[in-house]
């Protein structure tokens, strides 16, 4: 049941009930010009399993699993895992094997609204549609749809790989079929081990035959590679007439079960006893739940489309109930090998915060359940309370690679995951949540910082030796955004005890007071003790006003802009821009606002969809740059939606929209 506070807030919010959703413009992606050299693949997940589309038609390029890492490729640490690729089809028609170089019409279609991944494309004979989804209600199953209609008497033989990607090991493949007397059940099984064999991987798929049962095609089963194994079948089509079916798969590893495989193949049969129609009414049910929170955006429909690709992408990353948390790609890759920074909780929790609190929670949990890790890695430093590591995977330990600095020096991580924990209590007000998951973190989190700082005479408790959000500058003393973090995780840590009843440690509250903010001459707020004006990787001194809030004063936060702005780099992320437009439509400069914003994501998109690079151009990590997308969700929701997250809860202030919009409306 909803608190008072929740009920105030929710009404506060909706501005207009939205029965149905808008023009079917802002909900779709398509790609008409299909480049395999140019392409960056848009993916379809459900929180656990991503599957990355190709430009082959009918293939899936990756399948990422969320939370299964093994020890492989890049930098002697964990990476997330792929798994086997269950759902690549292929088609033979009158003879010849169709690709991407022998069709005509070629197009394939994110439907954001219902989270389907949909192909089209046609020959002389036939034409093609294609449908792929991660269901949501199923969260380690997919599910493929195919219908084909043919112009010409057709003989076609439909061709399903599985395939197991080259770093998995010691592949088994099976095939079997269970009979019974109102179904015939084949199922196509691969199971490996993971690189290093400390992880099982299985995956297994079925089919949904239109046919009654009895009439189903006849299928053959061959062993080709060690790695790859497939069914296909034959049917005749004559002109005029179509021909549908369907294929479930579903992926499974030890992480999450002790018998993978049985697993695997009891999920298969399982959604295909569900049939077609009952997976997707599921699953399009699942997504219109998730799209009651939404930003809806009126007189600037690229704006509105743009704004439901990150959103999108947000909600397929992450699920509720999973403790499983969000790398900065999501699930579209093995970019920075799927690890969990600063990124989830200062970038993107924010978002799903306010539109998916359940969600939201998620996020915390996965830290939650790596504390005692952080306590350990603090203990290794010599520090008290906990560090959480700045890369982090499945076990909460350090994996950053060891050529990277950041690891051991980039404390500012254990402040943004301090802060997440308190904001969801200021959204939510559940004092037993705080009391049983959120005081530990926050309290552990202030314990470091209390041992971490050098106390140095008054004003002069100073932080020294660090990385700061501008990772140009290295092993830099009193940095703006570390001691600003710091400050506030102290502070926070003394209103959680008072919340609770608790007695708050006096240190915390005489420490917050003594960590310098150091200015230049003129009143600038400088970013480190050494710090002489040379160009940022991001903004760092800017995030003091937002989302900190400990810079309120609007003639400060102008002269930061000033300062800071024109010194961000060209090759910074996504995200830098973004906390300028919200702090600027925050001033109401709203039309330099909007230029931040659009700038913010429009030079990070690549063909042929759009997907978000990390760096401007399609440079640095492969898309989907899921953090670019929470910055430049949070400069909607905190800088023109006027959202701001108190003691009070989610509480509104004035909007301040760009002229190009008529109206902005946020549902939840």
């Amino acid at each position: 049941m909803k608190t008072m506070k929740q009920l105030i807030t929710t009404i506060l919010f909706i501005y207009v009930i939205i029965n149905n959703f808008h023009a079917q413009s802002t909900w779709d992606i398509t790609a008409n010009n299909i480049n395999p050299n140019q392409y960056f693949g848009v993916t379809v997940a459900n929180g656990m399993v991503g599957l990355v589309s190709d430009p082959v038609p009918m293939h899936i390029k990756d399948v990422v699993l969320n939370g299964v890492f093994d020890r492989y490729q890049r930098g002697r640490v964990s990476n997330i895992l792929k798994s086997f690729n269950a759902l690549n089809l292929d088609i033979i028609a009158n003879g010849t094997f169709l690709n991407g170089q022998n069709i005509q019409n070629y197009t394939q279609t994110l439907d954001m609204q219902h989270a389907v991944f949909r192909t089209t494309f046609e020959t002389d004979d036939i034409k093609v549609e294609h449908e792929m989804l991660a269901l949501r209600h199923l969260p380690y199953t997919a599910m493929v749809n195919v219908k084909v209609s043919a112009k010409k008497n057709t003989a076609i033989e439909f061709i399903n790989n599985l395939e197991a990607p080259n770093h998995l090991a010691d592949v088994r493949n099976y095939y079997s079929e269970i009979d019974r007397p109102h179904v015939h059940i084949p199922l196509l099984t691969s199971v490996a081990k993971s690189p290093s064999g400390a992880v099982t991987v299985a995956s297994s798929n079925s089919y949904i035959f239109q046919e009654a049962h009895g009439q189903e095609p006849h299928l053959i089963h061959e062993d080709w590679d060690f790695n790859r194994h497939l069914v296909k079948f034959k049917k005749k089509i004559k002109s005029g007439q179509t021909y549908e079916f369907s294929m479930v798969g579903s992926a499974c590893t030890s992480v999450d079960f002790t018998d993978p495989q049985n697993e695997a193949e009891r999920l298969s049969i399982y959604a295909k006893l569900e049939g077609k129609d009952r997976l997707m009414q599921r699953h399009k049910a699942a997504w219109n739940d998730l799209w009651k929170s939404d930003i809806v955006i009126e007189g600037d429909d690229k704006a509105q489309r743009d704004m439901r690709f990150m959103i999108y992408h947000l909600y397929s990353f992450a699920r509720e109930g999973t403790s499983l948390s969000l790398s900065p790609m999501g699930l579209s890759g093995l970019g920075y090998n799927g690890h969990v920074f600063w990124d989830t909780e200062l970038w993107m929790y924010p978002p799903l915060l306010v539109l998916q609190p359940d969600i939201a929670r998620s996020l915390l949990d996965y830290r939650f359940e790596r504390l005692e890790a952080a306590k350990q890695n603090a203990f290794s430093h010599g520090y008290k309370g906990a560090m959480f590591p700045w890369e982090s995977a499945d076990d909460g330990t350090e994996q950053t690679p060891v050529w990277a600095l950041t690891g051991p020096f980039q404390h500012h991580i254990t402040g943004c995951i301090a802060w997440s924990f308190w904001k969801y209590y200021q959204v939510t007000g559940d004092k037993v949540w705080l009391k049983e998951k959120g005081w530990p973190v926050i309290e552990a989190a202030a314990d470091f910082w209390t041992s971490r700082v050098e106390r140095n005479g008054e004003g002069q408790y100073d932080i020294k030796n660090v990385i700061g959000a501008n990772e140009f500058e290295e092993n830099i003393d009193n940095n703006a955004f570390t001691n600003g973090m710091a400050i506030t995780t102290l502070n926070y840590a003394t209103e959680a005890a008072q919340v609770l009843g608790y007695t708050a440690d006096p240190d915390w509250a005489h420490v917050a007071k003594n960590i310098p903010l150091l200015q230049f001459a003129d009143g600038t707020t400088r970013e480190n003790a050494t710090y002489n004006g040379a160009e940022i990787k991001q903004a760092d001194v800017n995030l003091l006003a937002h989302p900190l809030e400990i810079i309120t004063d609007k003639e400060q936060i102008k002269k930061d802009l000033a300062y800071y702005e024109p010194r961000m780099s060209p090759d910074g992320p996504a995200m830098g821009t973004s906390v300028l437009a919200t702090l600027h439509a925050q001033l109401g400069n709203t039309e330099k606002a909007y230029d931040l914003f659009k700038f913010s994501y429009e030079t990070h998109g690549v063909p042929p969809f759009g997907v978000l690079s990390e760096v401007s151009g399609g440079r640095g990590v492969a898309p989907f740059f899921a953090t670019g997308a929470g910055g430049t969700l949070q400069s909607v929701l905190f800088g023109f939606g006027g959202l701001d997250i108190t003691n009070e809860g989610l509480v509104r202030g004035q909007q301040q929209l760009p002229k190009q919009w008529k109206s902005l409306t946020i549902t939840f």
